[in-house]
């Protein structure tokens, strides 16, 4: 299909015709998604359509909780405009939504109004959620027609189960074998990659019955069986199966009504973030709502997909954008200035990323963002480059002349470190705006200002470790599982020396971790007495372990060894205390709701550790941020997509690219067969070569699209790093830089990379096309930099002083005291009734101010 060029599809008006039938809304970066889907929905709700009757869609908890909470803003702010405007309230300015709804008749207007404040009231029946969500709650709703089984379990992962399912069909079929045909590390990587993307079609198709290929595919659709059929057994439910039964539901004969049912229950649909579908997404939208019976908006970023690893499947989205009856786009960027958007297009020029379909827009600022609010930095351009100049003593040369990717790593991070500390210490201010673009003010750049985006979390610790060094502070955030950490290690250590307090050896080794703080030294040179007394300890923690769980266990060692004011002397411990307590927590959790003996919880550890290096750690696993304070923040391209920073540092995009060093099953999309979602398995023959190929081009195109999504991130400023390494001319920049074509297609595939002077003139072409708001300087190391941090604020300190009133009138009374004064008044000339006893015999009522007793530590029985 040919590419559609940026003019080819509209620009959306917000205060246009509503979208009717099919209409895919294809963004840019920052271009205000979730604003346009808020906006889409106070409209829809103006004109009619209850709040129960929208459904709002998205592909993660996080994003769909912001999303309700806009969403019910937007609402509110609506609502409250039109009632100003019904009382002859002036409008607030640049809210294009609320003036279109308060245009019209009063009478009109009033209705808009009523039927926003009743959107408001009844908010919580707003479907807003994620779309496995979605098809938890459709399937519910259909009931019989939905075929769930009335008693399930719904479980977030069946990672064990899959392992046991490998381990039991790997025994079965070589359990006779002397010499194996497959490793049972070959064999897991078949099943789990077959498992995790359910709804491709296994490959090879023709391979003989005999041939190693065969027998690959055949294990690949037995894993994928005997999984379901285990499930069955034991009545679990997973993420997926919500998926592959309501897409089975809407296959199936009673398909039609089940459509039905769901078209009758909403009247729009708003699907946020589409490009991170996959085909039993697209098909259940598709069977469910693509008739063109009500509106259904796909919003979508092609140039963000860069979740292939997680299932997402752009192809399904270029699949929805062909079954449109409209397609609008944003051309809005409420993110960035407009000097770093124009530096952006210099550089990516007519960039198809990854597919013909999938292009680089043309996008223009907002009104506030039209000039550039970065003022005083040592460098203005809105984008920067800085080329490492290989003959440079810090770069070790390759046998080829090229740059050592490592020592190139190195010699970047020291220059980042450099750079943060020159602008942190120019007193650059970054000015406030607002949407009309006047100045509301400014603040002076700060650590937590800054961002650097990696594509490895290895690389995220080299560049911490550089800032840390030049006394800048930084954390770490998006830095995959949390038991592939030293803490990890540290933990499975503990635990295994309480399995057996009394080993010597096992006592030795926990003593070396945080728990104890033992060095090497005190470890070799411990008399009898103290190493009794280590045995001892670790007596007591086996007994409080057994007794009172890993909680108690947690708190001892903290209050006992002192461990917070320990381990925060390290210039590393805020982050190895995060962890340690983390792990702390989710082997709390393991071992409260399964049972688990210390010997149980080791394995169960042991087992984490061994599986944490799989990419995709689930949320609760994803180590957390180890401070709040104003740092830099350092993270991974995948963990960024979403956020906004306004300075971003790219440091490797020069450095990796996508790479397959050895057979392994891999993900493709046929083209011989209308793109078909495909596995390939065999791992031989001209059959999986071609496979392989498509595979490595599909991941490179993805590998540009990741460089899309760092570089815009940033608000303000954004700098690039080059280094002519080895593979360099593969990475995304050099493809962009060195191999794209005239029609804007880039190869999978780019050539060596060039010298450091042709590289630096090809940057000064784009500079020179882009005019000042691009900037090429030689990344040369200087003196090792320093920050101080900021400057102290001067004021005077006082005591505090309790002001407050205490409140001393609580009491203690019955329910039938503080309802007398709703029941008929005695007559005083008759005989007092003495009334219901709710009193325990014998009790004595403390009344007034006799028994003061606080709120929360009140009598149940006369609350």
């Amino acid at each position: 299909m040919t590419a559609r060029g940026p003019a080819s599809a509209p620009e959306l008006d917000l205060c246009g015709e509503l979208p009717h039938g099919v209409t895919v809304l294809e963004a840019s970066a920052g271009t205000g998604k979730t604003f346009t889907i808020a906006a889409l929905t106070a409209r829809y709700v103006a004109d009619g359509v209850p709040i129960g009757q929208l459904l709002l869609v998205t592909f993660t908890r996080i994003a769909a909780a912001e999303l309700r909470e806009r969403v019910r803003e937007r609402l509110l702010s609506a609502e409250r405009e039109l009632t100003g405007a019904l009382d002859g309230a002036p409008m607030t300015a640049h809210d294009e939504i609320a003036a279109l709804l308060a245009s019209g008749e009063p009478d009109t207007v009033r209705r808009r109004r009523d039927r926003l404040a009743a959107a408001v009231s009844g908010f919580d029946a707003a479907t807003i959620t994620t779309i496995h969500g979605f098809c938890g709650a459709a399937l519910q709703e259909l009931g019989t027609l939905g075929e769930l089984e009335p008693e399930f379990t719904f479980v977030d992962s069946v990672d064990e189960l899959v392992e046991e399912v490998i381990d039991d069909l790997y025994v079965r079929r070589f359990h006779r074998s002397e010499q194996p045909q497959l490793t049972r590390s070959e064999a897991a990587n078949i099943a789990r990659l077959a498992i995790a993307n359910p709804g491709a079609k296994l490959h090879p198709l023709n391979a003989p019955d005999d041939s190693r290929a065969a027998m690959r595919r055949r294990l690949a659709a037995a894993a994928r069986a005997e999984l379901a059929s285990r499930k069955r057994q034991r009545a679990l439910l997973d993420y997926d199966d919500l998926l592959t039964r309501l897409r089975d539901t809407l296959a199936g004969p009673r398909g039609a009504a089940a459509a039905t049912c769901l078209r009758a229950r909403y009247r729009v649909v708003l699907i946020d973030e589409f490009q991170d579908t996959d085909p039993i997404q697209w098909e259940i939208v598709r069977r469910a709502f693509g008739t063109g019976e009500l509106p259904l908006v796909l919003i979508a970023d092609p140039k963000q997909a860069i979740y292939a690893f997680r299932g997402a499947d752009v192809y399904a989205y270029l699949d929805a954008v062909r079954a449109s009856t409209q397609r609008s786009t944003l051309r809005v960027n409420r993110r960035s200035d407009q000097p770093l958007i124009d530096g952006l297009d210099a550089l990516f020029g007519r960039a198809q990323l990854g597919h013909p379909e999938i292009v680089y827009r043309q996008v223009r600022a907002a009104r506030a963002a039209r000039e550039p609010r970065l003022r005083g930095a040592p460098s203005p351009a809105a984008l920067r480059f800085r080329v490492v100049d290989r003959r440079d003593p810090s770069i070790e040369p390759t046998a080829n002349k090229f740059a050592s990717a490592p020592s190139a790593r190195r010699h970047i991070a020291r220059d980042l470190a450099a750079e943060a500390v020159a602008l942190l210490d120019s007193g650059a201010r970054i000015e406030h705006r607002d949407s009309s673009g006047e100045p509301t003010g400014s603040s002076a750049v700060a650590p937590a200002d800054l961002a650097v985006l990696v594509q490895r979390h290895r690389d995220a610790e080299t560049v911490k470790r550089e800032l840390a060094a030049a006394g800048v502070p930084a954390v770490t955030g998006g830095g995959g599982s949390v038991f592939a950490t030293p803490a990890g290690a540290d933990w499975l250590t503990l635990l295994q020396a309480l399995e057996r307090p009394a080993s010597s050896p096992r006592a030795r080794t926990a003593a070396l971790t945080p728990f104890l703080g033992w060095d090497a030294r005190r470890v070799a040179c411990s008399d009898e007495q103290q190493l009794e007394q280590l045995h001892q300890r670790l007596h007591t923690w086996t007994r409080i372990l057994r007794t009172r769980g890993v909680a108690a266990l947690t708190e001892t060692i903290m209050l006992d060894q002192r461990l917070p004011g320990r381990m925060l002397r390290d210039r590393d411990g805020e982050r190895r205390l995060t962890d340690l307590v983390h792990i702390g927590q989710l082997l709390h959790v393991a071992a409260s709701s399964d049972g688990l003996g210390i010997s149980a919880l080791s394995a169960w550890l042991r087992e984490r550790i061994a599986a944490a290096d799989r990419e995709g750690a689930a949320d609760e696993l994803t180590r957390r941020l180890e401070s709040d304070a104003e740092a830099v923040q350092v993270l991974t391209v995948h963990s960024s997509k979403g956020l906004e920073f306004p300075i971003v540092f790219c440091p490797f995009l020069w450095d990796h690219a996508y790479q397959l060093r050895d057979a392994r099953p891999v993900t493709f999309h046929d083209p011989e067969h209308d793109d078909q979602w495909a596995i390939d398995v065999g791992l031989d023959g001209p059959e999986y070569d071609a496979h392989r190929q498509q595979h490595l081009t599909e991941q490179r195109g993805e590998d540009l699209r990741v460089a899309y999504v760092a570089l815009t991130r940033a608000c303000h400023q954004a700098v690039v790093w080059w280094a002519g390494s080895w593979g360099s001319g593969n990475s995304p920049l050099g493809r962009l830089l060195f191999a794209q074509q005239p029609d804007g297609s880039v190869p999978p595939t780019g050539a060596d990379a060039p010298a450091d002077q042709t590289a630096f003139d090809r940057l000064q072409a784009i500079a020179q096309q882009a005019g000042a708001v691009v900037s090429v300087e030689w990344a040369k190391l200087g003196f090792p930099a320093s920050w101080g941090g900021a400057p102290p604020e001067s004021g005077s300190l006082t005591a505090a002083r309790f002001d407050r009133r205490l409140d001393a009138t609580w009491r203690r009374t019955s329910y039938s005291a503080i309802t007398a004064v709703a029941h008929e008044a005695w007559v005083g000339s008759e005989p007092e009734e003495p009334g219901v006893q709710d009193e325990p015999a014998g009790a004595a009522v403390a009344v007034g101010r006799d028994l003061p007793v606080t709120a929360d530590r009140a009598d149940p029985v006369a609350a």
